[in-house]
């Protein structure tokens, strides 16, 4: 038991660490920005509010939650093996959904300013 003690509580700090360890102002330097048609025809770039956390990451979450779903589904009917199972079902039509059925249509673009010398 202490040695399950002592494990949790060094992983705990070195997790802690690593927060303060981590860079807090990377986010400053990009610019959100949508293309736009002008008046005058030209192409001009407009900035916008930064996309929410599932508007970013809306594929990698729809898959998880698939593959979370099916597995919880195919552990309580067929037990381990039916865990894996529905995990691979899971997986397959959450991927269907989000890639085929429901594709993404808006794209968020990155852009880096620097100064010039």
């Amino acid at each position: 038991m202490k040695r399950y003690l002592f494990a949790f509580i060094m992983m705990s700090l070195f997790a802690f660490g690593m927060t303060l360890l981590l860079p807090t102002n990377a986010e400053a330097q990009k610019i959100y920005v949508k293309r736009v048609i002008g008046r005058d025809g030209r192409y001009h770039y407009v900035r916008v509010a930064k996309p929410t956390y599932y508007r970013r990451h809306r594929n990698r979450i729809n898959l998880a939650l698939g593959t979370g779903g099916g597995a919880l589904i195919g552990g309580l009917l067929g037990g381990g093996k039916g865990a894996l199972i529905g995990a691979g079902v899971g997986a397959g039509s959450s991927a269907l959904y989000t890639y085929k059925l429901n594709p993404k249509t808006r794209k968020y673009y990155k852009v880096r300013r620097y100064r010039r010398p």
